[in-house]
């Protein structure tokens, strides 16, 4: 059992440039530190908005104990609820997507509008006021196409982030594109593993062949400035601004999301076995085929790729300490037509291959930091900055959360 006090002092004493005390991959009040202070604070990627193309269209998303309605309404708007009724608190939607005119909770047909409001409810007596009624919202954003969830009462400001994904996201045009694929998978690992794995790609050369044909692992590729940059990341980079690209590496002040738009291997131009691409018709304004990819960041839970002719998300979820549903979604041109712009297994290969692969990685990390053995190691300041810069984010963030909680427990 870790207090709250006991979680604070080990995040105090941890040694910078190193893994996380072994708690911090195991431990259930660990965990709980972590929902409460991250994961039902911060802002959460739920889904790319073309996921709910039409009215009616929902999804739903287990965050910790709260289940959540994502909806878009009958005037486009994509809101967000909490799935729990106002009669008695059943769950409304059981299914993880589907449609539906309006939300009839299943237990005693409480009717809800798709704006959350209360439409229906049988025989409440001349004192009930439906007004009063109404599903509780979360908030909910749409980032360029990119829709998120928070659960704190007051959610911080994305006024930057929405500002800068419309430079570097804006030109790929999420809004009319479709969902080509869909897949979701269960890590035994916990969701820093599975967030410190991608932020690094010293296992790249020995753990995916299928991504190496054409994603670059030189960590310098594209650096904070110039002067860390590689040639060929220069050289990219001041190819994409010239024609309207944005593409320079771009970090909040809190560190929590970053672009930046790196090139592919040689003459490669999207993620495929043979590097050409995978989809015939090139999304949003993109000038060229071999734009690269925009890499989008936001912690705690998503990295992105967007490319000239697809982009593909993630999305990482706990499901408990050594637990992490990660889902991968693949989008493309809303007029493509698949088997004739393309085919869905070369769309997809590379990274359900890489996606196993990284399965496999975080698996056998979570088991070794569950021995008697494990202490934490050092972390290759050359390799791993990204990681060493993700798991200063959560320390701090952390730390700041339980700090807050000591204060206004003080007052």
């Amino acid at each position: 059992m870790f207090s709250d006090a006991e979680i604070l002092s080990l995040l105090m004493g941890r040694r910078a440039g190193y893994s996380l005390p072994q708690a911090f991959y195991t431990d259930a009040d660990v965990y709980q530190a972590d929902l409460k202070n991250i994961w039902q604070k911060e802002w959460i990627f739920a889904i790319p908005s073309a996921e709910l193309p039409k009215s009616g269209n929902y999804v739903t998303l287990q965050i910790g104990d709260y289940n959540i309605i994502i909806v878009r309404g009958a005037d486009g708007v994509i809101r967000s609820f909490h799935n729990s009724c106002r009669h008695r608190g059943s769950r409304i939607c059981a299914a993880s997507k589907g449609s539906a005119p309006k939300l009839v909770c299943p237990y005693h047909q409480w009717t809800y509008e798709l704006d959350g409001k209360l439409l229906w409810a049988r025989e409440m007596g001349p004192e009930f006021k439906p007004e009063n009624h109404g599903l509780k919202t979360v908030h909910c954003v749409t980032v360029s196409g990119m829709v998120f969830i928070c659960l704190a009462a007051v959610a911080p400001d994305t006024r930057e982030l929405e500002k800068q994904a419309e430079r570097y996201l804006g030109p790929h045009d999420l809004s009319n594109l479709k969902v080509a694929h869909q897949s979701t998978i269960v890590e035994q690992g916990n969701w820093k593993l599975v967030l410190e794995n991608n932020r690094e790609c010293y296992h790249c050369s020995g753990s995916h062949p299928s991504l190496c044909r054409t994603f670059p692992d030189d960590p310098n590729l594209v650096g904070g400035d110039d002067s860390t940059s590689s040639n060929v990341g220069k050289a990219h980079v001041e190819r994409c601004e010239g024609a309207g690209l944005p593409s320079r590496f771009l970090i909040s002040p809190s560190e929590q999301w970053r672009f930046v738009r790196i090139p592919f291997l040689g003459d490669a131009v999207s993620y495929t076995m043979d590097g050409k691409a995978a989809v015939s018709k090139r999304i949003g304004s993109v000038p060229f085929d071999n734009a690269g990819s925009c890499l989008f960041f936001h912690y705690p839970n998503t990295w992105n790729h967007f490319l000239s002719d697809q982009v593909l998300t993630f999305r990482v979820l706990p499901i408990s300490p050594m637990e992490t549903e990660v889902t991968t979604t693949w989008l493309v041109h809303k007029d493509a037509q698949e088997g004739v712009d393309y085919d869905l297994k070369r769309l997809t290969e590379v990274w359900v291959h890489t996606n196993d692969e990284d399965r496999q990685i975080v698996e056998e990390n979570q088991i070794g930091i569950k021995s008697p053995a494990y202490e934490p190691g050092p972390y290759s300041p050359a390799q791993e900055s990204g990681v060493i810069q993700f798991v200063d984010w959560y320390a701090r963030t952390l730390e700041n959360g339980l700090m807050g909680r000591f204060r206004v427990a003080a007052e």
